[in-house]
């Protein structure tokens, strides 16, 4: 995996949820760590703009706690970490993502699919 590598956004945009939960599975965490966990996995840089909105949806919907912890020498930081209904949703997702991954990877092995690209 080419760790430069630029991802659609659409794509991204299609696993970012799946993805936040599987970095908060490890135990609490900040925004910034989740951010440079996704990176340094191959997905990209997650901007805190992305990020912030879909970890706030994440506590409204229940898979998330939040505690405020004051810094050693620095500023306090806000600390995530996943509830139960978070654990199953994580499960859920997993399980969903990998039939569906399963699905478009035999659609894209069927011959007639390479025959059209070459075509192209």
């Amino acid at each position: 995996m080419n760790p430069s590598q630029e991802w659609p956004a659409e794509w991204l945009r299609g696993v970012l949820e799946i993805c936040v939960l599987r970095a908060l599975a490890s135990g609490p965490t900040y925004g910034y760590e989740i951010s440079a966990r996704l990176e340094a996995s191959g997905l990209g840089k997650v901007k805190g703009g992305t990020l912030y909105p879909l970890l706030k949806r994440f506590e409204a919907k229940g898979w998330v706690d939040v505690e405020w912890k004051p810094g050693e020498g620095g500023p306090g930081r806000k600390y995530y970490e996943l509830t139960g209904e978070g654990s199953r949703r994580l499960a859920e997702m997993s399980a969903l993502w990998k039939e569906f991954a399963a699905v478009t990877g035999g659609l894209l092995s069927e011959p007639e699919a390479a025959a059209v690209a070459d075509e192209k």
